[in-house]
């Protein structure tokens, strides 16, 4: 039959030298995405803007009354809230506009202790 010529110990050598220096180049690829995905990150966060002090959650229709008053950034927030000043967040919440019982907006705002 057809054997192949037996491979001699340096050109084994070699082969596994082109396969390490393939994982080598696929790996530097792998970091530069990782360094380009980590720069757009960094630019995305210096981009955003600061949330807003108080939000407050609007109702379902644009004549309905808000449903509730939040500390900025509260996890609670729902969808329809929209950032707005610190006398609209007093004015809600002396109009009945019910504080958000995480955040406690009401408190932060002096309103309650």
């Amino acid at each position: 039959m057809n054997d192949p010529l037996p491979l001699s110990r340096l050109d084994l050598l070699r082969f596994l030298e082109r396969v390490q220096q393939a994982d080598l180049e696929r790996t530097r690829r792998w970091i530069a995405d990782e360094q380009r995905r980590e720069r757009e990150r960094r630019q995305g966060e210096a981009a955003r803007s600061a949330p807003p002090d108080w939000l407050l959650e609007l109702g379902l229709n644009r004549d309905s009354r808000p449903n509730r008053v939040y500390v900025g950034g509260c996890h609670m927030a729902g969808k329809r809230s929209r950032g707005v000043t610190r006398g609209d967040a007093l004015r809600w919440l002396a109009d009945g506009v019910p504080a958000c019982t995480h955040c406690r907006p009401d408190t932060e705002l002096g309103i309650l202790d």
